[in-house]
């Protein structure tokens, strides 16, 4: 079967306007030509589709039956190649970015509230995800871009990534406890306490791999949350020490708690992910932007201001509850 968009065309206009006339003029065409469009549509689809008299034209039951049908179609084409028209012009449409729900409670917010005041006309949907998810959304081009954050990126050619800002790991602890009295707390010190941090949705088990392989720290069972506010509860209630990223771009843990940081500084960095062979449209390129100046607005330092773009991929990371198991 062959069938053109253009007979579609010329078949619904004929039908709405009960004219091969009038159906001419909309399209420019001379009268023969819209007879003529319309006879090869029904000669493809091997139906009848108008009973056509000296004075009007009617719809066959075959034929009102397809217009309607039709007729939803060509809207539907006509929404889609608009939509993609706005986002091609940089500050319509909509983008979706995907993250962990970790950093769309803090940093990841005001990268929204930024676009909204730059682009009031583009829409920036986020998309709360497991990291690991994260990471297989923007690979399969699910959403236009990502933000995670990684302890040990690995060279590879999968996703192409900004990093953003890097921030250590503190312990978490309430003002009596008896660490609190130290300026920083050594890693080694921990295995004294149970540990509350946060699951690998936050990409946070990755660096504690990190730290407790490099300072030969006993393994045993670790708390994962799915949420800074549970880690801060826990720890006052006296249940073990806290251990999460600490600066402004992440969301604080409860003011009755201090932090400290630890040594050797162990520390995870957030980036923007893309496909690395796909350009990103306008719109999201836009919106990008506008994510990576968040961090500039935020805190001029040399340690959070965005670097040179880098090269990664990653290990996924599975979520839930971890048992480290002691050697």
């Amino acid at each position: 079967m062959n069938v053109s968009l253009q007979q579609l065309k010329v078949f619904v206009a004929v039908a709405r306007e009960r004219s091969f006339t009038r159906a001419a003029r909309e399209f420019d065409l001379t009268q023969s030509a819209v007879s003529r469009c319309v006879r090869e549509l029904e000669d493809a689809v091997e139906l009848k589709l108008f009973d056509r008299t000296t004075r009007q034209v009617e719809l066959t039951n075959a034929g009102a039956s397809l217009e309607r049908r039709i007729g939803r179609l060509l809207d539907e084409i006509e929404l889609t190649l608009r939509e993609e028209r706005a986002a091609y012009d940089g500050h319509t449409g909509v983008v979706v970015v995907a993250s962990n729900p970790v950093l769309s409670s803090g940093w990841v917010a005001q990268s929204l509230a930024r676009c909204a005041d730059a682009y009031p006309d583009l829409v920036v949907s986020i998309k709360d995800q497991p990291q690991s998810s994260v990471l297989a959304s923007v690979e399969q081009g699910e959403v236009d871009f990502g933000v995670v954050s990684v302890a040990e990126p690995l060279a590879g050619d999968l996703l192409h990534a900004q990093v953003l800002f890097t921030t250590p790991l503190h312990a978490l602890i309430p003002a009596v406890h008896p660490l609190a009295k130290r300026n920083h707390v050594e890693w080694r010190e921990l295995n004294e306490w149970t540990l509350i941090t946060l699951n690998g949705d936050a990409g946070i088990r990755a660096a504690l791999e990190v730290a407790f392989n490099t300072n030969q720290l006993k393994r045993r069972p670790l708390q994962e949350l799915g949420h800074v506010a549970a880690v801060s509860r826990m720890v006052e209630l006296g249940m073990g020490v806290g251990v999460l990223p600490i600066d402004g771009h992440w969301p604080l843990p409860a003011a009755s708690l201090v932090t400290r940081p630890l040594v050797p500084e162990t520390t995870v960095t957030t980036v923007l992910v893309q496909r690395r062979n796909r350009s990103l449209r306008p719109n999201a390129t836009a919106a990008w932007a506008q994510f990576a100046a968040t961090v500039i607005a935020s805190d001029s330092s040399p340690l959070t201001a965005p670097l040179a773009s880098q090269n990664f991929s990653w290990k996924a990371a599975t979520s839930g509850h971890t048992v480290l198991h002691e050697p």
